[in-house]
């Protein structure tokens, strides 16, 4: 079973009970670890995904690889395992946050997590379109710096043809510029994988966070270390929930981000 925690990480009792869950979920799923996944059809048969969307995701596949020799997409040591490190470690994502239209990813990459989603959104919206509901497509906006990695992405946005089924927007820019910051301000999902510790992640995302927002944020064995240290800054709630894909990381959701007051010089508080 998923292990999940949720506590306010304000209270003392609060971080004692979600230190040790947090704990337990980083260590994984004990005796069920994570089952490897390997190719399309074990990607299929683990998300239940459609034909169209195995095909999409080994047109991202065959892109990879080819893009992989001149620009650094993923390490190289993962090119052996794109279904299971890449393709599952974002998709699971998606059914946390199944009702969702809104989605920032920070520092994109190859597009994990983040255009791996928008691939399940676009199914998403076909499934719904044949079932008589009317159009409402999701938005998920890609936040990379790297000119040569957003060739990448619109690339494979164009030849896997979700487009009208969901908006991608492709930042080449960084997700800790104001101009940036405003544009995407708002969102319901704020999204980064292998991007910064958490402390440093909080702060980078805090000024996308609206109410009701959450932050998804993929983490691995040292993810009690990070909340605690991101405590000392930072007020939230969050949900711990065991990876699928590997056995010491979880998924970090955390929500009512806001900075904690610190003292003025006279004894005052203020918010950072």
């Amino acid at each position: 079973m998923t292990k999940q925690a949720s506590a306010d990480w304000g209270t003392l009792q609060g971080r004692n009970a979600l230190a040790e869950r947090a704990r337990g979920a980083a260590r994984g799923r004990g005796a069920n670890p994570p089952r490897l996944i390997r190719n399309a059809a074990a990607f299929a048969a683990a998300f239940n995904v459609s034909p169209t969307t195995i095909a999409r995701l080994e047109l991202y596949e065959r892109l990879l690889r080819q893009w992989q020799k001149a620009v650094n997409l993923v390490a190289p040591s993962t090119l052996g395992q794109i279904w299971h490190r890449h393709f599952a470690d974002s998709a699971q994502l998606a059914p946390l946050l199944p009702a969702v239209q809104t989605w920032v990813d920070l520092g994109s990459g190859g597009g994990f997590p983040g255009l791996v989603v928008a691939i399940l959104l676009a199914e998403r919206e076909e499934l719904g379109e044949r079932g008589g509901r009317q159009p409402n497509v999701p938005r998920v906006s890609l936040v990379e710096r790297n000119q040569r990695k957003c060739a990448f992405l619109s690339e494979v946005v164009r030849q896997t043809g979700i487009l009208p089924r969901v908006a991608v927007d492709i930042l080449s820019t960084s997700g800790e510029l104001a101009a940036t910051q405003a544009i995407l301000r708002g969102s319901q999902v704020i999204s980064a994988r292998a991007l910064a510790p958490l402390d440093r992640l909080l702060g980078l995302t805090a000024p996308l966070f609206s109410p009701g927002a959450v932050g998804v944020f993929l983490k691995g064995r040292d993810v009690a270390a990070e909340l605690e240290v991101a405590q000392g800054r930072w007020n939230f709630t969050v949900e711990l929930v065991a990876s699928r894909t590997e056995p010491d990381g979880c998924i970090v959701m955390i929500r009512q981000l806001e900075p904690k007051p610190k003292a003025t010089s006279a004894g005052r508080t203020a918010k950072e």
